[in-house]
């Protein structure tokens, strides 16, 4: 049975949340309630107050009080992959080729769910395409540390150092704010789009919005499902030669539409031309490339409202990354290490949620501030931002047992193409998601 926390327990949730709340410009119309329980994700750092604080944010957003929020439906969500199933079947979320390797001084974090990261992997340790973990381990074992990341980051895959925190450079990273939120162009008007959505949600804070999905994994696509939830026309967009894992499109794209579009099709623009909002969840430099960088969108488009996630932030415009590459390169895997020696993680991947969810309050926040004040608007945070707000809250020495509870009220089933599908309910409670599209089933239109 959780417990009721204490004020020294969520201080530091309920701090983030007012930090939010200020940047965001939620009237202060009532104190920020503290939690009557802990969210059930326990961790030497604060987990479970950066999902509440994150959580919160998006809750103040739709209008809603933290007061409903229920722990168990935040722990559940943050967990959506271990709770999804397909017609009964739980789907492999892990490559073999993701995940914690030794080197002779010291250990990577490597990511290869993707098969051309996995592919690049295996090209940069000279094994062969059927390599086990055995055979990935053989090759790493005699590579040091900055030669085998070296080499995969060449070979264009995905590798980090398993680094120890870094307090200074969290210290001037908690000296920006978590969420950068800046007008980009003049004031302008833009005429509230007449979207599919406006009638079945005519009620829903978002209703006729247009939100342009440009993301990939996670962070992204829990926030452009947060705007489905609260009434957007979410038109997710992916490139025609990159395929998505079933599983992942399915974990978070409920309410939204999905389509397969090249970025420079001429189609692309006339879709940004009518869209309220754009989510871009590329490297920097990738969209640089796609001429899809921010200040450019706001240049063409006047009024939209551009939101930029990225895993590393503007300072590192090439570098891809995940939540795990983050968690390790950023000291997070050796706090949370289970014995002193080997690397360790979060409860959830943490990164990717909290920033989705914070995004999507920012995205709602600044949609209605546009209605008002028109102008064009930026918002942008990092996964690496949000790691360092995380890394400068209280910390237990000591974490809590896992606490088991029951999660059948907290999720949802849909028929998809047939399929039966089992995710995690919304955490914004109150409200339900619509079943996610197939991948790449729908239009590239409004």
């Amino acid at each position: 049975m959780l417990e009721p926390t204490d004020e020294s327990a969520t201080g530091a949730g309920v701090a983030l949340l007012d930090q939010v709340r200020i940047l965001l410009g939620f009237p202060p119309c009532e104190a920020v309630p503290l939690p009557h329980m802990a969210v059930p994700l326990p961790s030497r750092l604060a987990t479970a107050e950066l999902a509440w604080a994150s959580v919160a944010a998006a809750t103040l957003a739709a209008g809603r009080s933290p007061r409903e929020i229920d722990p168990r439906r935040v722990a559940t969500a943050y967990r959506s992959d271990r709770v999804l199933t397909i017609d009964g079947v739980t789907p492999p979320v892990w490559s073999p080729y993701s995940g914690f390797w030794r080197t002779p001084d010291g250990w990577i974090r490597t990511h290869g769910n993707y098969p051309h990261h996995a592919a690049a992997l295996r090209t940069a340790l000279g094994v062969h395409d059927d390599a086990d973990a055995p055979a990935i381990r053989a090759a790493l074992a005699e590579r040091t540390t900055p030669d085998a990341v070296a080499a995969i980051t060449r070979a264009g895959g995905l590798a980090v150092a398993v680094s120890a925190e870094d307090p200074e450079a969290d210290h001037a990273l908690r000296g920006t704010p978590i969420l950068e939120v800046r007008r980009t162009a003049t004031p302008a008007s833009r005429s509230q789009a007449s979207s599919a959505t406006a009638g079945r949600h005519e009620r829903l804070p978002l209703a006729g919005m247009r939100v342009l999905d440009l993301t990939r994994v996670i962070a992204g696509p829990v926030c452009t499902r947060t705007l489905a939830l609260l009434g957007a026309d979410v038109l997710r967009v992916d490139p025609p030669h990159l395929p998505e894992p079933e599983w992942q499109h399915l974990d978070t794209g409920h309410g939204k539409r999905s389509t397969r579009l090249d970025a420079r099709a001429a189609r692309m623009h006339e879709l940004l031309a009518t869209a309220d909002a754009v989510i871009l969840g590329y490297r920097p430099a990738a969209l640089e490339r796609l001429g899809l960088h921010p200040e450019l969108l706001a240049e063409r488009y006047p009024g939209l409202v551009v939101a930029q996630l990225s895993a590393w932030g503007a300072e590192h415009p090439d570098l891809a990354g995940f939540d795990s590459l983050v968690q390790a390169a950023s000291g997070i895997a050796l706090i949370e290490s289970p014995d002193g020696d080997r690397p360790g993680t979060l409860p959830a991947q943490a990164l990717d949620h909290s920033a989705g969810y914070l995004l999507a309050a920012a995205v709602t926040a600044l949609l209605r501030r546009r209605s008002t004040e028109g102008g064009s608007w930026y918002i942008g945070t990092s996964l690496r931002r949000v790691a360092a707000e995380l890394l400068g809250m209280p910390r237990s020495r000591d974490p809590e047992a896992e606490e088991e509870f029951d999660i059948r009220p907290h999720l949802a089933r849909f028929t998809v193409d047939g399929r039966t599908l089992v995710t995690s309910r919304p955490v914004i409670t109150g409200l339900e998601f619509d079943a996610p599209h197939p991948w790449g089933s729908d239009q590239p239109t409004w």
